[in-house]
C-alpha cells in the first residue's frame, strides 16, 4: 500500500485520483462544462464561440449562454433569447422566460447558483430569479455597466443582509448591487479581471489586471492575502479549494495559493475544469477526475511523518501488534490517558479516506484501541463503518458519485438516497435504506412510477408486480403517486387498480376526481367517514356535472345527502330547493323560500327596532315574522302550503284540515276578533258540508245571528240547507226577518227554476 503522505504537498493539500475517465479523446477546451457539487453529475456542451465546423445543421432552440446545477441536481440552461430550460437528470425539462428585457434584448452573460440565477441582458439590465422551483424574474437596481470587467453572485444565504448581492468589477472598484440599491466599495486596487466567492461566503478572491491575487473578506474590511502570479493573462478559471485556498487555472497549469501566500503548481496537458466543493475542489481533465483538498486534521495527526499525536501512536501500536512486536504494549501505555482521543481520531480519519485499504487499517487501529477501554461507547465506530460502506458503494465507477465524508455529512443520507433514486439506482438506494434503517417508501414509490412509465406489458400484470413489490395493502405505502403517473401515462385502468390499494382516502379521492371517476370518489370519501372529503367530492361534482347527473349520483348515499342539505341550508338555497324538488319533498322545497323570507324580515325588524321613529313598522314586522314562522311549522306538520296566506286565510285552512285547536291558537296569538273568527269558522264548516257542526257552532254564539250563516250557505249554493235556516229566521221574527226574509225567499225561489236557453235568457242566482 502506498504511503498516505505520497499524495500530500507542502501546502497541506492532497490531490487524489478518483476515476479514470472514458473520454480520452475529448478536448475540454472546446466545451463549456458545468458540474454539480457533492460529487454531482457533469454537463458539457460544445463552446460555439470556438469555430470547429464539422457539419451544418439547423437549430431553433437558441444558443446556450451558460449552464449550472441546482441543489436538487437539475441542469439549468440559459438561452440567448431570454428563456431558461430546467432539465432533470433523466432529460425531461420545463421552460420559463426571464421577462421582457431578456426576450427583447437577449441574454449576454449569466451566473447560476444552487437555487437561482442572475443574467445580464443586452440592454445592460440585471435580472434575477431567486427560486428556480417557482421562477419569478425581477430586475435588480439599475447601474451603469460601462467598464465592466467581470462579476459574480453572492446568494442570499451567504450574505449578511440575507438578500441577493451581485458583485460587479467596474473599472478599478467593486460595486455591490441588490434589488433596490447599488453601493460602490470605492476600491483602488483594480481593475479586477476575475472574482470568486468562497463556499461559505466569507471571503473573496480577486485577480487584478497586473497579475496579483488578492484575498479579502466579503465586506472588504480585511485584506487576508496578496500573491503575485507574474501573469498578465487572467486565468481561464479561478475557484476555491474549500475555504482554505484559491486555485487558478491557465492552459497546462494549475496554481494553488494558500492562506499565507504559499503555493503549489500542478502541470496538466491542456484545459481542465474545476468544481468547488465544501472541502476541496474536483478537477476534471480529459482522462481522469481528481480531488484536491486540504489534508483533514485527523488524517494529518495519524499519518504525518514524525507525528506523536495519540492517533498516530495508536496506529503504530496496531502495526506493531500485527508484527507481534512488544512495542505494541509499550505504545498503548504511553497514550493510556489519551486512548479515547486516539480511537476517535482513527475513526474520523477512516471516514476521510477514499482508499478502502487505508479505511480498513484505520478502523482496525480504532478497534484495537477500543479493546483497552472499559466504558467506550462504540456507537461512533459502528456508525462510521456504516457510513464508509455507503460511501464506498456510491463511489463505485458504476455509480459515479465521488462523495467525501464531509460532503456526506452536509448532504445527509436522505438526500443521497434521493439522488440515487433520481439516477434510477433503485436497488442500491433500497439497500442503503435498509442498512441505515431509513424509510424506503420514497424509493419504492419512485421505482413503481418508473416501472409504470416504461411498461409495455398489460396493466393487470404490471399492477400485480407493483403491489407485490410494495407489500400490498398492509405496507402503508401510498399508491396515489404511482396511480397518478399511470393515469398521466395513459394507463387509466392500471391507475384505478393501484388506487384500490391506497390506504389514505385523502390521497385516493382527489386523484379519482382528477380521473373523472366521480361516483367511485364519492363512495371512497363516504367510506372514510371524513366529511371534508365528502364535501370536496360534492363541490367538484356540482361544478362539473349537469344538475340531473349530480343528483343521480348522490341519491341513495345518505351521508352525502345529509351533508349537502346541511351545507345548502347555510350557503346555497337554490340548490337546496332543487335537491328537495328532485327528492319529491315539495313542502321542504317551499320552506326554503319561507326561511329566507324569515331571515330577511328579521334583519328589517332589527333595523326598525333600532329607530324609535319606526316603532309601528317594527311591530308590524314582528307580527309578520311570527305569522311566517307559524306557517312554516304548519307546512312541516301538515304537508300543505301555508306560507303567503293572511292570518284569516291561515285559520281558515287549519279548520279545513281539521286542525281546530291550531286555528284557535292562531286566533289567540294574533288577537283575531271573535266576530271575524266566527265568520271564518262558519265558512269552513259550510265548505266542509258539516251542517251538524254548523248548527252546533251557531247555537254556541247566538249573538252573531243567522244572517251570516244564511249568506254563507247561499254563496256556497247550499240552497236546501239555506232554506231551513231562512225558515228558522222567519219563525223567530223580528227586524232581521222583516228586512232580509223576502230577499232570501226570492233567491231561493229563483234557484228552484231550471236554467233555460233562447230569448228568455238565463236565470242567475244572486250571490
Amino acid at each position: 500500500m502506498n504511503s498516505p503522505t505520497a499524495e500530500w504537498s507542502l501546502l497541506h493539500d492532497r490531490k487524489q485520483e478518483i476515476y479514470t475517465l472514458a473520454w480520452r479523446d475529448l478536448d475540454l477546451s472546446h466545451y463549456v462544462v458545468a458540474s454539480a457539487q457533492f460529487g454531482g453529475p457533469i454537463a458539457m456542451i460544445r463552446d460555439d464561440k470556438k469555430i470547429m465546423n464539422l457539419i451544418h445543421q439547423s437549430w431553433d432552440k437558441g444558443r446556450i449562454i451558460g449552464m449550472g446545477w441546482t441543489n436538487t441536481e437539475k441542469l439549468i440552461c440559459v438561452l440567448d433569447f431570454g428563456s431558461v430550460r430546467v432539465y432533470d437528470i433523466q432529460g425531461e425539462h420545463i421552460q420559463f422566460s426571464l421577462g421582457q428585457d431578456a426576450k427583447e434584448f437577449g441574454v449576454v452573460e449569466c451566473h447560476i447558483w444552487d437555487s437561482g440565477l442572475v443574467v445580464r441582458t443586452g440592454n445592460h439590465k440585471l435580472v434575477a430569479v431567486l427560486d428556480l422551483e417557482e421562477p419569478r424574474p425581477r430586475n435588480l437596481a439599475d447601474i451603469n455597466l460601462d467598464g465592466l470587467n467581470c462579476w459574480t453572485v453572492m446568494p442570499p444565504h451567504l450574505t449578511l443582509s440575507r438578500h441577493l448581492e451581485v458583485l460587479l468589477a467596474i473599472k478599478t472598484t467593486i460595486v455591490i448591487v441588490d434589488v433596490s440599491s447599488a453601493q460602490d466599495q470605492l476600491l483602488q486596487q483594480g481593475p479586477f479581471l476575475r472574482i470568486s466567492a468562497s463556499p461559505n461566503g466569507k471571503y473573496l478572491a480577486l485577480f487584478t489586471a497586473d497579475g496579483r491575487l488578492w484575498v479579502v473578506s466579503s465586506d472588504f474590511q480585511k485584506s487576508l492575502a496578496e500573491f503575485s502570479t507574474n501573469s498578465n493573462v487572467p486565468p481561464l478559471q479561478m475557484t476555491w479549494c474549500g475555504t482554505d485556498s484559491v486555485v487558478l487555472h491557465w492552459p497546462d497549469t494549475l496554481l494553488v495559493v494558500g492562506p499565507f501566500g504559499d503555493w503549489i503548481k500542478y502541470t496538466y496537458d491542456g484545459v481542465v475544469h474545476m468544481v468547488t466543493e465544501i472541502d476541496g475542489v474536483r478537477i476534471i481533465t480529459s482522462d481522469k477526475c481528481e480531488f484536491l483538498q486540504r489534508v483533514p486534521t485527523t488524517t494529518e495527526d495519524v499519518f504525518k511523518i514524525g507525528s506523536t499525536k495519540p492517533g498516530a501512536v495508536l496506529f503504530d501500536a496496531m502495526e506493531h501488534f500485527e508484527r507481534q512486536s512488544p512495542k505494541a504494549d509499550e505504545s498503548i501505555r504511553t497514550i493510556k490517558m489519551e486512548l479515547t482521543e486516539a480511537v476517535d481520531t482513527c475513526i474520523e480519519a477512516a471516514g476521510h479516506e477514499l482508499v478502502p485499504s487505508r479505511q480498513r487499517s484505520l478502523l482496525k487501529a480504532a478497534s484495537f484501541g477500543k479493546c483497552f477501554l472499559e466504558h467506550y461507547n462504540a456507537d461512533k465506530f459502528v456508525n462510521m463503518c456504516h457510513i464508509i460502506r455507503v460511501l464506498n458503494a456510491v463511489r463505485d465507477e458504476d455509480i459515479g458519485i465521488p462523495l467525501t465524508y464531509s460532503q456526506y455529512t452536509r448532504l445527509t443520507s436522505k438526500v443521497l438516497v434521493s439522488r440515487l433514486v433520481q439516477r434510477h439506482h433503485h436497488l442500491l438506494a433500497l439497500r442503503i435504506c435498509e442498512y441505515l434503517k431509513l424509510d424506503n417508501d420514497r424509493v419504492l414509490t419512485h421505482w413503481a412510477s418508473v416501472k409504470v412509465k416504461q411498461t409495455v406489458a398489460d396493466d393487470e400484470s404490471v399492477s400485480r408486480v407493483i403491489v407485490d413489490k410494495l407489500g400490498g395493502d398492509k405496507s402503508g405505502i401510498s399508491y396515489a403517486e404511482v396511480a397518478k403517473v399511470a393515469y398521466t401515462s395513459g394507463h387509466t385502468r392500471l391507475a384505478t387498480r393501484l388506487l384500490e390499494h391506497e390506504p389514505q382516502a385523502s390521497n385516493q379521492v382527489p386523484l379519482l376526481l382528477g380521473m373523472n371517476e366521480d361516483e367511485i370518489a364519492l363512495i371512497k370519501a363516504i367510506e372514510s367517514g371524513d366529511s371534508d372529503l365528502v364535501y370536496l367530492v360534492l363541490f367538484r361534482m356540482k361544478k362539473r356535472l349537469p344538475i340531473a347527473d349530480f343528483f343521480r349520483i348522490i341519491n341513495g348515499k345518505q351521508l352525502a345527502c345529509n351533508l349537502l342539505e346541511a351545507f345548502c341550508k347555510q350557503q346555497d338555497r337554490q340548490l337546496l330547493k332543487d335537491f328537495y324538488y328532485q327528492d319529491d319533498r315539495r313542502t321542504d322545497s317551499a320552506n326554503v323560500d319561507a326561511t329566507a323570507r324569515t331571515n330577511a324580515l328579521k334583519i328589517a325588524h332589527k333595523l326598525y327596532q333600532d329607530d324609535k321613529d319606526h316603532a309601528l313598522e317594527a311591530k308590524a314586522l314582528e307580527e309578520d315574522i311570527k305569522l311566517l314562522q307559524t306557517q312554516i311549522q304548519l307546512e312541516r306538520d301538515t304537508n300543505h302550503t301555508f306560507v303567503g296566506l293572511t292570518v284569516s286565510e291561515t285559520i281558515f285552512k287549519t279548520l279545513l284540515l281539521g286542525q281546530g285547536t291550531r286555528g284557535q291558537k292562531i286566533k289567540t296569538d294574533f288577537k283575531v276578533p271573535d266576530k271575524r273568527f266566527w265568520w271564518i269558522k262558519t265558512k269552513a264548516l259550510v265548505q266542509l258540508r258539516n251542517m251538524d257542526g254548523l248548527e252546533k257552532f251557531s247555537k254556541s254564539a247566538p249573538k252573531f245571528g243567522l244572517i251570516p250563516v244564511i249568506d254563507t250557505l247561499i254563496k256556497a249554493n247550499e240552497f236546501e240547507e239555506a232554506r231551513k235556516w231562512v225558515e228558522s229566521l222567519l219563525k223567530a221574527g223580528g227586524t232581521e226577518a222583516q228586512s232580509h226574509g223576502p230577499r232570501y225567499l226570492e233567491i231561493l225561489q229563483a234557484a228552484q227554476k231550471p236554467l233555460t236557453g233562447g230569448g228568455g235568457g238565463v236565470s242567475a242566482v244572486p250571490r
